[in-house]
């Protein structure tokens, strides 16, 4: 039986109830079947992430001169990245955010176009996913404190004068969109984002009632408040939109218009609501993340003109 109908069984059986006790139940399933990872599951996303891959795109990955990378959460964890230097790089870097239940080996295709546009690639694995430690999903929120970290290092080895872009997808999205509101240097010129989520509640109570076709209340507030008091953030926490809108970076926003598990709604939102130099890539044809894939040329093509023409990356 599958995670996904697992979880709407469990949950199914406790929804129905209208007490205090119920509505416990029912979020404190929600939350550990959503917040957390066990070490089975991390070697799955990693297995998966190769999986997806054309054998094309692996080999060129297994020859590539790679370096591995570590630093230190906020919070202790010891996070692993990959680093691979590019011969025709003149001083870029594009700091690469893989998706949910996947590991950095997601990202292989996409650091074969910015290594053709002239960029070094660096590729963490996120929190809880690949070799990085931890067990708690941090859904990009916990993960923008991780990659001030990475771009951090990426100056302290790369140099001060690096210019860097960050590009996620899914949940890798939702990772660099956030980033981008901290207190960043002027190195980081840019974000790509890739079906990412405009809001985290509101994604996660669109998968609860989508994809599990359960009711939002009163899991999602139960949920929300364990995931506060355990997790160190709650769901309304992941303001992505906000993040981006103070920070004020050009930002390319990517979506396929046949996107089920983030609506294409987020793209438009983004879109309409921020004030900065922006680009819309909307892929008539494409599910999930799945936009690299049905239109490969125009995909690459997207990215290198909105980095050269809108971002200034020349």
């Amino acid at each position: 039986m599958k995670e996904s109908t697992k979880l709407g069984l469990k949950l199914a059986g406790v929804v129905g109830a209208t007490t205090y006790a119920g509505s416990l139940v029912g979020g404190l399933v929600a939350y550990k079947m959503a917040m957390h990872v066990n070490d089975a599951q991390k070697l799955r996303g990693q297995e998966l992430s190769r999986a997806e891959n054309t054998e094309i795109e692996n080999f060129w990955y297994e020859k590539q001169p790679k370096q591995q990378w570590m630093i230190q959460s906020f919070d202790g964890l010891n996070l692993v990245a990959t680093y691979i230097p590019n011969p025709k790089t003149v001083g870029r870097l594009a700091i690469l955010a893989h998706g949910l239940g996947h590991s950095r080996e997601q990202m292989i295709p996409y650091a074969r176009i910015f290594m053709s546009l002239g960029y070094d690639v660096l590729m963490p694995d996120a929190r809880a996913f690949g070799d990085s430690e931890g067990h708690t999903i941090g859904y990009g929120w916990l993960d923008r404190l991780d990659y001030e970290r990475w771009i951090t290092m990426a100056l302290d080895q790369l140099g001060a004068d690096v210019e860097i872009v960050l590009m996620g997808i899914s949940m890798g999205a939702a990772t660099v969109m956030a980033t981008s509101g901290e207190p960043l240097p002027e190195n980081v010129k840019a974000v790509v984002e890739d079906s990412g989520y405009a809001d985290l509640y509101d994604e996660a109570k669109y998968r609860l009632t989508h994809k599990f076709h359960l009711p939002a209340y009163p899991i999602m507030p139960m949920a929300n408040h364990l995931a506060n008091t355990r997790a160190g953030y709650a769901f309304k926490d992941g303001q992505i939109l906000h993040q981006v809108a103070i920070g004020g970076l050009p930002i390319l926003m990517i979506h396929g218009s046949r996107d089920q598990t983030v609506p294409v709604r987020n793209a438009h939102q983004l879109y309409d609501q921020l004030p900065q130099q922006k680009g819309l890539y909307i892929d008539p044809d494409a599910e999930h993340v799945q936009a690299i894939r049905t239109h490969p040329d125009r995909y690459q093509e997207v990215v290198d003109e909105f980095l050269r023409e809108e971002a200034g990356l020349q």
